[in-house]
C-alpha cells in the first residue's frame, strides 16, 4: 500500500502539520526535527501527493503541446525530437508535457477545453502560421504560451526560431561558391510561414550574389508536397527544362522534397552532386547514410527545445523575457550530394 504522510508522522514522532513544513519548506522547524522527518521519508520510500500539492497551489505543472494531424507519406523528425527534447527540459524543472489532439476543422476547441477545465498551466505551440488562429486566441485570453515559430510580425508574443532565411543563404552562397549560377528552389505550397521564409531568403541569397531572382510562380520555383513522390515529380519539371536552361543545382526546402530531387535526377541518368548538385534543409538522421550523403542545414533542435521551456516558465511566473523573440541559426553541413570532393562521412 502506499506511504501516506501520517505514516511518515507517526514514524518521525512530530505532527502531520511539521511534515508538510519539511516537504514544502514553509514553515521555521528545528534542523534536528527536519532530519528526522527526512530520514523516515527515506525510510519508507514517501512520495508526496502530486496532485494535492499541486490543487493547493492552483497549479498543475502541466505543459499543453498538440499533436498535428500530418498526412499520409509525409514526415517530421525535426518535431519529434523538439518533443522528445521539450519534454525532457520541462521534466529537469518538475513539469510534464501533457500532448493532446488538435483538429484541423477546429484547432481552438481543444485548446478552450483544456483551459476551461485547468488541465494545464501553459502551452507550446508549433507548426504555426503567419495568422494563426490559436496564438491570436490565447493573447486574447492572456493565457501563457511560447511558440516555435513565427506569425504575423505585427504580433508581439514570445517565440523561439531558426533563422530559415539566413539558412538559405548559406546553402545558395555554397553553391555559388562552386560555380553554380543556375539554381532552383525545391519548394513547399505557398502560404506556409516557414517555407514562405526560406523562398525569401533564397530570392535574398540570389540578389546578393547579383543573380535575377527566378519569377515566383516560374519553373524555377516549382511547388511540392512534403512528400518523395511529389518532390520527385516537380523535379522532373526542372529536368524537362532544355539542357542549357535547366538548373545546375537545386535548394531543396527540406530534406524530403531533397530525396525525392535525389531520385529523380538519378532515374534520369544524372550524376548527384555532378551533375545537378542538390542541398536539404533540416539535417534528418538518414541524410548522413544517402548515397551520395545529403547536404543540409542542420538545425539546433535540443537548444531550441532547451530555450522554449527557460522562456515558457518565466512566462508562467509573470516574469520579464529579455528577448520575446529569440533566433538559432542553422548550420550548413556539406556532403557530397553538393561537391563530390567532399569524403563520405556516412556514420
Amino acid at each position: 500500500m502506499a506511504v501516506k504522510i501520517k505514516d511518515v508522522a507517526r514514524a518521525a514522532d512530530v505532527s502531520i502539520a511539521t511534515v508538510s513544513y519539511v516537504i514544502n519548506n514553509s514553515a521555521p522547524v528545528s534542523e534536528q526535527t527536519r532530519q528526522r522527518v527526512l530520514e523516515a521519508i527515506r525510510r519508507l520510500d514517501y512520495h508526496p501527493n502530486s496532485t494535492a500539492r499541486n490543487l493547493k497551489a492552483s497549479e498543475t505543472r502541466l505543459i499543453g503541446y498538440a499533436w498535428h494531424n500530418v498526412a499520409r507519406g509525409q514526415m517530421n523528425a525535426i518535431l519529434d525530437r523538439f518533443l522528445y527534447q521539450m519534454a525532457r527540459a520541462a521534466e529537469a524543472r518538475g513539469y510534464h508535457v501533457l500532448t493532446f489532439v488538435q483538429e484541423a476543422a477546429d484547432p481552438l476547441r481543444s485548446y478552450e477545453t483544456l483551459i476551461n477545465t485547468s488541465r494545464v498551466d501553459a502551452f507550446v505551440l508549433a507548426g504555426t502560421d503567419s495568422n494563426d488562429a490559436r496564438i491570436q486566441r490565447l493573447m486574447a485570453l492572456g493565457f501563457p504560451f511560447v511558440a516555435f515559430g513565427r506569425a504575423n510580425d505585427g504580433w508581439d508574443f514570445p517565440c523561439v526560431d531558426v533563422d530559415v532565411q539566413a539558412g538559405v543563404r548559406l546553402a545558395v552562397d555554397h553553391l555559388w561558391q562552386l560555380g553554380h549560377r543556375r539554381m532552383a528552389c525545391l519548394a513547399w505550397p505557398e502560404g506556409s510561414k516557414n517555407g514562405d521564409e526560406r523562398v525569401t531568403g533564397y530570392r535574398h541569397a540570389l540578389e546578393q550574389a547579383d543573380i535575377a531572382p527566378p519569377d515566383p510562380h516560374g519553373p524555377f520555383i516549382p511547388r511540392s508536397l512534403n512528400t518523395v513522390s511529389d518532390a520527385f515529380a516537380a523535379t522532373e519539371t526542372l529536368l524537362a527544362l532544355p539542357p542549357a536552361e535547366r538548373p545546375t543545382a537545386i535548394v531543396a526546402l527540406s530534406d524530403v522534397l531533397a530525396i525525392g530531387a535525389m531520385s529523380c535526377i538519378e532515374a534520369h541518368g544524372l550524376r548527384v552532386g555532378v551533375d545537378v548538385a542538390v542541398t536539404g534543409f533540416d539535417d534528418d538522421p538518414m541524410a548522413a547514410f544517402l548515397r551520395p550523403p545529403l547536404t543540409s542545414l542542420h538545425q539546433p533542435i535540443d537548444a531550441i527545445a532547451e530555450a522554449v521551456i527557460l522562456m515558457l516558465l518565466k512566462v508562467v511566473a509573470g516574469q520579464p523575457i529579455p528577448e520575446r523573440r529569440v533566433l538559432f541559426a542553422p548550420e550548413l553541413l556539406i556532403r557530397a550530394s553538393s561537391d563530390p570532393q567532399q569524403p563520405d562521412r556516412r556514420p
